[in-house]
């Protein structure tokens, strides 16, 4: 069945079934907002964010829960330790395809936000005019492996899993697809921050100041390396998840974003 904007539903992508909601205008009406979930994260996570989203800025609002997440298909374990840049590579254009864009914004948070920078490093897509990390992991960092070993354990002998069970339709496949990978003693020398020099398009740069799981070099690094405008936003009194912490100010953010971006296409194409 042919993909058609609107509600929810699944999408067929990366040979694979994954459950979709959309929000606002579809891509021939207005530009859209495609958002990438965490590690952990999946369509209904995200709770009513989209659809602030898309009321706030006037854009469309595309969000999708990745194989193994939510009620999508189930993953194979193990996963590689590469899977972020193959979601990226492999997946993402074929489900951009798909659902018919035509110009927009990735938005990606925590793992997400990693799968953004590295399309925008890697896949020549001119549809896509800007990125919005939040969170984002370029490399591994001590603290954050410990707090992943702390779920680890509180899956393994709290209640983590029966949370998850509410959400994912394979608890066990979401879990640890993400939390294997991460504590995987091949993983610690991850490191993908090259992608940064190769972003094209305006960032906004999005971190709580007390990020349990990555400290600021996280979304300083971009600042340091890209080439393209950066913007920074630093929430205080804000964990790992600025869209639930402070999601007034994270909405704020990204309505001005988007305007000023739409600003500059506007005056492009007057002058052209």
């Amino acid at each position: 069945m042919a993909f058609e904007w609107g509600g929810s539903g699944t999408v067929t992508a990366g040979g694979a079934n994954l459950e979709y909601a959309c929000h606002g205008p579809a891509p021939d009406q207005a530009p859209t907002l495609v958002l990438l979930h965490e590690g952990l994260g999946c369509v209904a996570l995200w709770r009513d964010f989209p659809e602030k989203l898309a009321a706030a800025t006037g854009w469309g609002v595309f969000v999708y829960s990745r194989q193994g997440y939510g009620q999508s298909d189930p993953v194979t374990l193990p996963r590689p330790l590469d899977f972020m840049t193959r979601e990226a590579k492999d997946v993402l254009p074929g489900l951009l395809d798909t659902i018919g864009l035509e110009h927009g914004v990735l938005m990606g948070h925590s793992d997400g936000a990693t799968i953004a920078a590295i399309y925008g490093g890697s896949v020549l897509d001119h549809r896509v005019r800007g990125l919005i990390l939040m969170a984002p992991h370029f490399f591994t960092e001590p603290g954050g492996l410990a707090e992943i070993a702390k779920a680890k354990e509180a899956y393994d002998s709290g209640d983590l899993k029966e949370k998850l069970a509410k959400y994912h339709k394979d608890p066990e496949g979401a879990f640890r697809g993400w939390n294997d990978v991460w504590l995987d003693e091949g993983f610690r020398d991850w490191d993908v921050a090259d992608v940064i020099d190769y972003l094209r398009v305006p960032v906004l740069a999005i971190q709580g100041r007390e990020d349990q799981y990555g400290t600021l070099a996280q979304v300083e690094v971009i600042e340091e390396r890209t080439y393209c405008p950066c913007d920074m936003l630093v929430l205080e009194d804000c964990r790992h998840s600025p869209q639930q912490d402070q999601p007034q100010k994270v909405i704020d953010a990204v309505a001005e974003f988007t305007s000023r971006l739409a600003r500059i296409e506007a005056a492009e194409v007057e002058t052209a």
